[in-house]
């Protein structure tokens, strides 16, 4: 009977091979979408392994420094310092901004970091050893060892490239010492800090005369830069990171976060409406392949029907029509399979957003496309069961 579908497709070979490849591209384009939403989780843990921190300390009641604005003195760790359990607090600054030149403008994730955290991911050249004007790049930004990019006020040397350092939403990561992080983020331009002096001067109720030095004080807290997005912290040894987050909490009046509850703010909130997204379409492109298919067996049956007709008529029983029917169903579900997966896999380097094909998602991808060939097959099979065998004398 295998034999008997084999030379079935043979009359059609060219119909039957195109029409597999189609799908295929059908199949490519689920498995796409699966591979972006995988690349986002993992994007989303690389930040957190690049940051290497048992707990983010943020802005009290805010869910920074990803999903909402996060404000914090940079003096503020002395304080964490103080508790018990806590090793290590360091400073870090991030920002989403576009810079490069004005023909060559790149989204990025920038990130403030103190010289003496290593930089992870880095390939060529080396980490940042000035506190000013360097830049470390991951290599997705196009930009190259010795390019000079001006970001707001300065410019900045290009001294290292990293490899797989994005943030969750597909951007490259930039790499800065801290302070020139916290001067792009928090210090204002001349225009603006003029115009804000000028108010700050007319208001009375800042500027009460004979008192100058309140002006003065209030002009300093005011365009202050140093202030940070969040505090990493690292724990010691022994201590539960779930505690000394709690200690954090009532002690100092923030929020902190120890890294399992960050990972689920970065996965669960900041891309769960991506995540909707990409499973809604990944409904409707499961469907839409399965009604391709059932309408392409369901077309090949009816083109065949009088020699349905025939194999009838001398005796064939309905089990071998059926299975040869299933047969050619599945043999098109393995050609759109194996073709969007070789397409996936020429593509997907193409794309802007980073693509992860896991062994797992492939696996279930081809069983949805065997459960689909099944049930497409049905309508086919139900087709040439209710053939009558006198047709094949009468036509």
């Amino acid at each position: 009977m295998i034999s008997l579908a084999y030379r079935d497709i043979g009359n059609s070979f060219g119909r039957y091979l195109f029409t597999g490849l189609g799908i295929g591209l059908l199949i490519g384009v689920t498995l796409t979408m699966a591979g972006v939403f995988r690349g986002m989780v993992e994007d989303g843990r690389a930040l957190l392994t690049a940051a290497d921190a048992d707990i983010w300390v943020v802005q009290q009641n805010t869910l920074g420094p990803f999903a909402e604005p996060s404000s914090l003195p940079d003096d503020f760790y002395r304080g964490l310092l103080a508790l018990e359990g806590v090793a290590r607090a360091r400073n870090t600054a991030y920002l989403t901004l576009e810079i490069g030149a004005a023909d060559k403008r790149v989204r990025v994730m920038l990130q403030g970091i103190d010289l003496s955290v290593p930089i992870p991911g880095l390939v060529s050249g080396r980490p940042l050893t000035r506190s000013h004007y360097e830049m470390v790049a991951d290599e997705r930004s196009g930009f190259q060892l010795g390019d000079v990019i001006s970001i707001h006020r300065h410019d900045y040397k290009v001294v290292g490239i990293t490899r797989g350092m994005r943030s969750p939403s597909g951007d490259p990561m930039v790499f800065l010492p801290l302070k020139d992080a916290q001067e792009i983020q928090f210090l204002k331009d001349n225009d603006a800090v003029y115009r804000d002096r000028k108010r700050l001067q007319e208001n009375p109720g800042l500027n009460p005369p004979g008192h100058p030095e309140l002006i003065n004080t209030v002009e300093a807290a005011f365009f202050s830069n140093h202030r940070v997005n969040a505090i990493l912290v690292d724990v010691r040894p022994g201590y539960d990171n779930h505690q000394v987050a709690a200690e954090i909490d009532k002690w100092l009046r923030v929020t902190a976060y120890p890294r399992d509850e960050m990972e689920q703010i970065l996965i669960g909130n900041l891309i769960a409406m991506a995540s909707k997204q990409i499973g809604l379409f990944l409904v409707i492109l499961t469907v839409v392949t399965g009604a391709i298919i059932a309408l392409t067996v369901y077309s090949m049956t009816q083109t065949k029907l009088k020699e349905i007709a025939v194999l009838k008529l001398i005796g064939t029983p309905n089990r071998l029509i059926s299975r040869m029917i299933l047969l050619e169903a599945v043999g098109l579900g393995l050609i759109g399979f194996l073709s969007g997966k070789l397409a996936v896999t020429y593509w997907a380097p193409l794309f802007p957003k980073h693509v992860v094909m896991q062994i797992d998602d492939t696996l279930r991808a081809l069983v949805i496309t065997l459960v689909i060939c099944l049930l497409a097959s049905i309508a086919g099979i139900r087709s040439a069961l209710s053939v009558p065998p006198s047709s094949a004398i009468g036509g």
